[in-house]
Formats: structure tokens, C-alpha cells, sequence
């Protein structure tokens, strides 16, 4: 009997990159995540996954973090988020040589009426969010674990009614419950790489650098939370008006989640919505709206 591609997926680079990322959450095993990375980098090395020239990449981010450090001055700091940023940009796109990402989930329609969905496992976007929780040390969670829970529920479930609604009501999605047999790769790959990778660049860094910045204002907080949510939403830009306005909503949400209850509360509330509709919707979206 074949092994499905799921159960191939965790016997892979990924399997190490996923504990190295399970890893970050807790303060306290932060520093043990580099062995796991190190071991998912040299695995997904000896399988061809990944060239010489991808380590230029986390050569950079080693860069820019030598840059941003306190005792830096102001010029080599800002060079350093600079380069942060562009890195970022170029991760999150793709655009860096040296990554041979593995298609896992080959391209077919999930539902009768939805574009065809396909899924790879990304080396490179995940180097964003070690980046920032090593470095910048956002805040993981709220006061305590109560607060953070309760922000994660709130702003999950303030993202799901709202989102989803608008998304019916333009039709980009239709109720469609389903759970395929990829199902479990494509919410571990979500939980531990997509959301956190996702939600350490706009909450963790973009939202909490520009709180910092604007710690003094009044509107500080909000104004970051709304810089935030519209990068977040150009981010989607490929999706059309309506995946963007339903990423600034879902980005406030998260924002919100953020503010009260800290990155893990930011990256819950992200995943609960994206594995609402992974499995209550049309998903990706309808091929015709």
C-alpha cells in the first residue's frame, strides 16, 4: 500500500522544522529551537531541497540582526530593519535562490465549485518568524495565559463571524464542509509555519515596532494595529479587492489579539479562522464569483 503524501511530508526536513518552531513558543526553549533548525537545514541540504546559496539568507538575517541590536547606532539600525524588511519581502515571496520548496499537496478542487488548491512546505518564509522572536522578542503572550486564551477566542471568533459573513455575502466561498485526508499536514504546516511566520512579521514586528514608535500618542496602539492590517491585506493583493478587504478584517482582528493577549494570542485566532474555512468553506475560494 502507497504511503500517503502526509506521512511521507513528516519524515522530511519539515518534521525537524516543525519542533524547531513548536520551540519558539515558550520563552524558556527558545534557544534550544536552533538545533532542530540547524538539523532541518542540513537535512533538507543532503536532499537537494535547498543549494549553497540559500544560506545567504539566514547569513543576511544574522546580519541584520547584528544591526538592530541596543548598543547599535541609529544609522546601523535603521539599515539593519531595512535589510530586515527587504529579506522579509523576498522570503514571504519567494524571490531568494537556493529554495527547491516540495509541492505536498498536488493541485485539485476541494469542493465542486472551488479553484484548484495545492500546498508546498516553504523553507524560506519561516526564517521570518525565528528572525523576530529571536531577535525582537515580541511579546509571546498577555498577562497571563487566561488573557491570552481569551483574546485568542474573542478575536477568532469575531474574525470567523465577520469574515466568513462578508465572504458569503460577496460569494467568494460557499458552505462547503469537508475534511480531506491532507487535511492534518496542511493544520500542522498552518500552526507551527504559515500563521506564525505570518503573524511574527505583521503583529510581532511591523504592529510592536510601530507601537514603539508611536508609544507616546494617543492613538499609538490603534494607528499601528491599522498599519498593520492594511500591509497585511496588500499582501493579498493577488486575490483581488475582496481577499484584501477580508484580510484587513481579519488583520484588525488579529491586531486586537495581539494587543491584548500577545503573539500566541495573534497566531490562535489566525489559525482558527483559516481552519474554519479550511473546513466549513469553499477553500480556497469559488472558481466563479
Amino acid at each position: 500500500m502507497p504511503i500517503p503524501i502526509a506521512v511521507m511530508s513528516l519524515f522530511s526536513p519539515w518534521s525537524a522544522l516543525f519542533v524547531a518552531a513548536a520551540l519558539l513558543w515558550p520563552p524558556a526553549t527558545r534557544r534550544w529551537a536552533l538545533a532542530p533548525l540547524a538539523v532541518a537545514w542540513t537535512w533538507a541540504w543532503a536532499d537537494g531541497v535547498i543549494d549553497p546559496i540559500a544560506l545567504a539568507a539566514p547569513a543576511l538575517l544574522g546580519l541584520a540582526a547584528m544591526c538592530v541590536r541596543p548598543g547599535s547606532g541609529k544609522a546601523v539600525r535603521v539599515v539593519g530593519h531595512v535589510l530586515f524588511v527587504l529579506l522579509a519581502a523576498a522570503l514571504f515571496l519567494h524571490w531568494l535562490p537556493g529554495f527547491h520548496n516540495p509541492q505536498v499537496i498536488p493541485p485539485a478542487p476541494l469542493s465542486a465549485d472551488a479553484v484548484a488548491f495545492g500546498m508546498y512546505l516553504n523553507l524560506d518564509k519561516p526564517l521570518v518568524a525565528f528572525w523576530v522572536i529571536w531577535v525582537l522578542a515580541p511579546p509571546m503572550m498577555g498577562e497571563n495565559a487566561r488573557r491570552t486564551m481569551a483574546a485568542a477566542l474573542l478575536a477568532c471568533a469575531a474574525a470567523v463571524l465577520i469574515c466568513m459573513g462578508v465572504a458569503l455575502a460577496l460569494r467568494v466561498v460557499g458552505w462547503a464542509p469537508k475534511w480531506p485526508d491532507t487535511g492534518w499536514l496542511w493544520l500542522i504546516n498552518n500552526a507551527l509555519l504559515v500563521c506564525l511566520a505570518e503573524e511574527a512579521l505583521f503583529r510581532g514586528y511591523v504592529q510592536q515596532q510601530l507601537a514603539n514608535l508611536w508609544r507616546h500618542r494617543r492613538w499609538g496602539s490603534a494607528a499601528a494595529s491599522g498599519v498593520a492590517a492594511v500591509l497585511f491585506s496588500l499582501a493579498h493583493f493577488a486575490g483581488g479587492w475582496q481577499w484584501m478587504l477580508l484580510a484587513t478584517l481579519a488583520g484588525t482582528a488579529y491586531g486586537v489579539a495581539y494587543r491584548y493577549g500577545g503573539l500566541a494570542a495573534a497566531v490562535l485566532a489566525h489559525l482558527g479562522l483559516n481552519a474554519a474555512h479550511f473546513g466549513l468553506f469553499t477553500y480556497p475560494m469559488r472558481a466563479v464569483f
